[in-house]
């Protein structure tokens, strides 16, 4: 494993990012879901570098690989994460994919930071551009559905995403495509991951408005959705993200939960694959 060291740091310490670069070409920067880490990626990894594309993927701070501070679980934060991580490999025409939670690290980079080094950018079952409801995101998802996964997590962490971890994927619906084995092994890659990062995340997720950041982007884009998603819906999130992102290319797979990278892989790297190459 790689680390990156970043110009934050808590109690004299650098915050360090674990990362994977994988293969030459034009480099693709994966970034992960909630609560699970750049193993997520697994599907995708060897078949864009088999199609001779640079893979890099890396753990968001307090998943995974990555240093666990106290601090700092923030769409700002994030976004300037990854600026560090493109900045320190000096990443150029950068092929910019973030799942779910992901989704709003790329959101929150373009809007921050401009497309300098970024090409195209890809939303995949994408928390973008607004989860919450409120006065004017009047069919948002009502903010005591956070507050109650919180409690959850807080109670019983484990239990709480035994049976998260099974709705990410519908399991019980797609017995064909993914196994128990594969939610037993995410289920261990959830709880690998800091208590306090998975607390504060789901208020950066569920709460955080990045629908100026959306509207901010110029790059090509592409909506990548499941139209059975239970846990993102896409017409809280997939359908907005379309309407607010200039010229953003829309892709709905067919019975696809939010957990598609898993269930339906082969379906999501080629609608990827197609994207790059347009």
């Amino acid at each position: 494993m790689n680390y990156i060291t970043t110009k934050d740091s808590e109690k004299g310490n650098a915050i360090q990012l674990a990362y994977q670069d994988f293969g030459e070409g034009q480099p693709i920067v994966f970034i992960h879901g909630w609560p699970l880490s750049q193993k997520m990626w697994e599907y995708q990894i060897p078949y864009f570098v088999n199609e001779g594309y640079r893979v890099i993927t890396y753990d968001r701070r307090g998943f995974g690989h990555s240093d666990q501070p106290w601090k700092g679980y923030n769409y700002n934060q994030f976004a300037s994460d990854l600026k560090q991580v493109l900045e320190s490999l000096d990443l150029k025409r950068v092929l910019l994919v973030g799942f779910s939670m992901g989704g709003g690290e790329v959101a929150r980079y373009l809007g921050n930071f401009g497309s300098e080094r970024v090409e195209k950018a890809v939303l995949i079952s994408s928390i973008a551009p607004f989860m919450m409801q409120t006065e004017d995101n009047s069919d948002g998802v009502e903010e005591s559905v956070f507050d109650g996964m919180k409690e959850g997590i807080a109670k019983d962490r484990a239990d709480f995403f035994s049976g998260f971890g099974r709705n990410f994927v519908a399991i019980d619906q797609h017995q064909e495509r993914v196994s128990e084995a594969q939610v037993q092994l995410n289920w261990n890659v959830a709880m690998s991951a800091s208590r306090k990062a998975t607390l504060d995340c789901v208020d950066a997720f569920g709460k955080t408005d990045l629908r100026k950041d959306c509207e901010s982007i110029t790059i090509p884009c592409l909506i990548l959705h499941g139209d059975d998603d239970a846990i993102v819906p896409f017409e809280v999130s997939g359908k907005k993200a379309h309407q607010l992102i200039k010229n953003a290319d829309l892709k709905v797979i067919e019975g696809a939960p939010h957990g598609l990278t898993f269930t339906h892989h082969k379906e999501v790297n080629e609608a990827l694959l197609n994207f790059f190459k347009k």
